[in-house]
């Protein structure tokens, strides 16, 4: 792919974008644009994926979460919402109480992944890549339950499709 240096400039850069447009979510009054830094912020935590050469959580963070959930919440707002308003304001102006609450959040999740062995970092061999391998262990270790969460959404499909008939008629 390119050499470590490269690829630390392109983390501390997609860190950085995931950092700023986060803010930029929590903290603008419109809406609109804390949707569009949300999916700023998604494609950028995938763009992280795709450095730890994880191409299949890339796929999977872009197809669902930028494409549906994102981009459904930007038609929401856009079909209910008066776009053209600008009297939109903040209901909780106590940024104090946020600001340490976060604080104190990020301290105790540092200190827990620096004290607990389960969030270490455990070599792989993925000489495949990791998509092959997970497809592998899907149709092999873990096929009955690929299979009956396959019918599972076959029939919440149906479900779906044979309710929306009815309401129709």
């Amino acid at each position: 792919m390119t050499d470590g240096s490269q690829v630390g400039v392109i983390f501390w850069f997609l860190s950085f974008v995931i950092l700023i447009s986060g803010f930029m979510v929590v903290s603008l009054k419109n809406i609109f644009y804390c949707a569009l830094f949300l999916v700023l912020c998604l494609f950028s935590v995938a763009g992280i994926f795709i450095l730890l050469e994880a191409e299949f959580l890339a796929a999977a963070q872009v197809l669902i979460y930028v494409g549906a959930v994102a981009i459904l919440m930007i038609f929401a707002i856009m079909l209910t919402t008066d776009m053209a308003s600008k009297e939109i304001t903040q209901t909780n102006e106590n940024v104090t109480v946020g600001v340490f609450v976060s604080v104190i959040f990020a301290i105790s999740t540092i200190l827990l992944i620096d004290k607990t062995s389960v969030w270490r970092y455990q070599d792989h061999d993925f000489s495949e890549g990791v998509t092959v391998t997970l497809g592998k262990l899907l149709m092999t270790k873990f096929m009955l339950p690929f299979e009956l969460v396959s019918v599972l959404l076959l029939a919440a499909m149906i479900g779906a499709i044979v309710l929306a008939r009815k309401e129709r008629s």
